[in-house]
């Protein structure tokens, strides 16, 4: 919507995902003008489809969100940029956000829907199985890849917890990489679950991806493999959080944003939602959190 070009908006809400999306239309919703900047490249642009998302089962993430977008749209104080937010600065009176093309856009206060970038082990034939055959959640993913051997390649200390859970959907063999060997404690847990431990380290993925058919470990074995979950280093998708000074936590597998429980960060006036905020990433999640940011700016508004 051009209206809110040259305006200063109550809201400008970066990122156009399940997070940005959730907050975006409440703050449509509470009749705040609210600019949604959308770079169009979600973290779940490899997956084919979500799973366990209330009412949306199966269904391919860009479509989910092609009718959010399509749903925000018919509000008349919102408006969606195709662009990409490449720096911000606090002004009097709110923030003005620079854009990839050169405009700059301004608004009283900020929701950072900004997402992670993963970094997948180094290990041949990952990276174009990324979203079908090497996931990252059971929970997401794992019903699709049931019945059928299994894999978690460790990359932090708590890949045995994963492993852990891999056996409800299939037998499953924990790769230490002959670095994160379990704990005692893990061990047992490990064994009562029926969850084999190679320690020797897989160093390349077989067969023709997306499918996999089978890890070759480093000693020229291959063990027959439907599947691998592992948890990829994650980092900021944007430097906007950085930029503003927004506290980060470390967590297991990268920094995030640290927020209170309405998703305000450390910095006033700015909130934060989705994979960016919690070290749990989850499409369900990422809308809630999206939910409490819109609904949280709102009120910020309403005080001021």
């Amino acid at each position: 919507m051009h209206a809110l070009n040259d305006q200063v908006a109550d809201v400008i809400v970066v990122g156009g995902s399940f997070a940005g999306h959730s907050a975006a239309i409440q703050l449509a919703r509470a009749r705040k003008t609210v600019v949604m900047i959308d770079a169009q490249r979600p973290r779940n642009r490899f997956a084919t489809a979500a799973h366990g998302f209330l009412g949306q089962d199966g269904r391919a993430p860009a479509a989910i969100m092609q009718d959010a977008a399509r749903q925000l749209r018919a509000y008349p104080s919102a408006a969606i940029v195709h662009a990409t937010a490449l720096s911000v600065q606090r002004e009097a009176g709110g923030f003005a956000l620079t854009l990839g093309d050169g405009t700059i856009r301004r608004a009283r206060r900020l929701v950072l829907a900004t997402g992670v970038t993963d970094t997948l082990p180094d290990i041949d034939g990952m990276p174009e199985r990324w979203g079908q055959t090497v996931l990252h959640c059971p929970y997401c993913h794992g019903y699709e890849v049931a019945g059928r051997p299994l894999g978690i390649v460790a990359v932090h200390p708590m890949s045995a917890h994963q492993a852990s859970l891999i056996p409800d959907w299939g037998p499953a063999t924990y790769f230490t990489q002959g670095v994160f060997e379990p704990e005692e404690a893990e061990l047992a847990l490990l064994a009562r679950r029926g969850v084999a431990i190679e320690r020797t380290p897989v160093v390349a993925l077989l067969g023709t991806a997306p499918a996999l058919d089978a890890v070759r470990l480093a000693d020229g074995r291959t063990l027959a493999m439907h599947a691998i979950f592992t948890g990829p280093r994650t980092s900021m998708a944007s430097p906007l959080a950085a930029q503003l000074g927004c506290a980060f936590a470390d967590g297991p597998t990268g920094p995030y944003i640290t927020v209170d429980a309405m998703g305000l960060t450390s910095v006033p006036d700015v909130y934060a939602a989705g994979d960016a905020i919690t070290p749990m990433h989850n499409a369900t999640l990422a809308a809630a959190s999206g939910v409490l940011a819109g609904v949280a700016a709102h009120q910020s508004l309403m005080r001021a």
